[in-house]
């Protein structure tokens, strides 16, 4: 593997992916596969749930929204974050009910805030002017919260910049909301993707919270809360585990927020991505000269494929091979298309196996989020990642 376990976690990792692990073990692949438990899902939503305590979980659909997932989730009584009118008929048709679904997306194009509210759909976000006025003429007298940009995140994965508006924006649009006829509930936020500890939600809250504090001081009676996502995957680094984790969060939660309600939490990533394994191969194992250092590793799988979060290299995925008892070196790691940005890792080479050679089969564990929602239909030819639900 790329990084040392524990004796404790490898083992706790096999037991929890056996059923996965037999189902790969006995069957080849002829091209990359994200093989998807969806008994893990389950499992990790009662986990996150008995954490979260009053908090309602809206499963963020956009991190995987395989048929089977929605589902599960619609039978465990789950509610659903949709970003699309797409995810919004998704969870409908497998039986969700519209009053458990958001339509979280800040950027919604009037005709699917039109569908939404047709839908039964009641509960709309906002950080915008425009946006509000498009909520108001397309679902007049729905409830909208206002999403609050993040300047202040220890996340690996930051959502800052491009949603969300800053202190003095949220409370005019609190105002121009009422004046619009509509219903202003509360705020939004997230405090950003794999943030792997729950104490680093802190310094976030602390300063949301006095957004909070002002509008309620300003006459809102703002009784919502939507707290976004964060909640960690393991991809090497120690992570909480999620019943503690959840309900550290909270515990932050109420000491933050007074008034707060209704709880909203959207975990995508910490909900599927240890569900998931990838099955993939390698194609070329080579050096660009002798004197190179590193070795460059090429899978069948690369950024246009499945692993678009390789960008940055903030997300570090863990591979296994059936060589992982030889010696190991590093290498730059790589996707099979003609483009020069299909890189996975390198500014931190990842450590494999010295003897790994074309065909060796390659897993890529905990990938059940963001991978076959980011595979590209068909880029260089190469067959979009094939997803099976056990």
């Amino acid at each position: 593997m790329t990084m040392e376990l524990s004796a404790a976690r490898a083992a706790q990792q096999a037991e929890k992916t056996a059923n996965l692990d037999a189902y790969v073990a006995g069957r080849s692949f002829d091209k990359p596969t994200l093989v998807l438990d969806v008994d893990l899902v389950e499992a990790q939503y009662h986990a996150l749930k008995a954490g979260l305590g009053r908090a309602d979980i809206h499963y963020a659909v956009k991190a995987n929204p395989a048929d089977a997932i929605i589902e599960r989730l619609v039978a465990l009584g789950s509610h659903f974050d949709a970003a699309s009118r797409g995810e919004i008929e998704l969870c409908l048709s497998k039986g969700a009910s519209p009053d458990h679904i958001s339509f979280g997306n800040t950027i919604k194009r009037a005709t699917d805030i039109a569908f939404a509210h047709q839908a039964g759909i009641k509960t709309f976000s906002a950080d915008a002017d425009e946006e509000l006025e498009k909520i108001a003429v397309h679902a007049p007298g729905a409830s909208v919260y206002i999403r609050l940009i993040v300047e202040v995140s220890q996340a690996d994965w930051p959502l800052s910049r491009k949603f969300g508006c800053d202190k003095d924006t949220a409370l005019r649009l609190l105002d121009v909301a009422k004046d619009l006829g509509l219903n202003p509930v509360g705020f939004s936020f997230h405090v950003g993707s794999q943030t792997r500890k729950a104490d680093m939600w802190e310094p976030t809250l602390a300063a949301l919270s006095e957004i909070w504090d002002a509008a309620r001081d300003a006459g809102h009676e703002l009784t919502l809360l939507n707290i976004g996502g964060g909640f960690p995957a393991f991809y090497g680094e120690a992570i909480e585990a999620p019943t503690s984790y959840a309900a550290r969060v909270m515990a932050l939660i109420e000491a933050h927020f007074a008034g707060a309600k209704t709880i909203m939490a959207e975990p995508g990533r910490g909900l599927v991505a240890e569900a998931g394994v990838i099955v993939s191969e390698v194609m070329l194992v080579s050096r660009k000269s002798d004197r190179d250092v590193h070795r460059w590793v090429y899978l069948d799988i690369g950024r246009f494929s499945g692993l678009a979060e390789t960008e940055g290299e903030a997300i570090r995925y863990q591979f296994e091979t059936p060589r992982d008892g030889d010696p190991m070196g590093p290498c730059i790691m790589a996707g099979p298309s003609c483009d020069s940005a299909d890189v996975l890792y390198e500014k931190r080479p990842m450590q494999l196996p010295l003897t790994l050679k074309s065909g060796d089969r390659v897993l890529i564990r905990n990938t059940g989020a963001y991978t076959s929602t980011y595979s590209s239909v068909c880029f260089n030819g190469f067959p979009p990642l094939d997803v099976v639900v056990i």
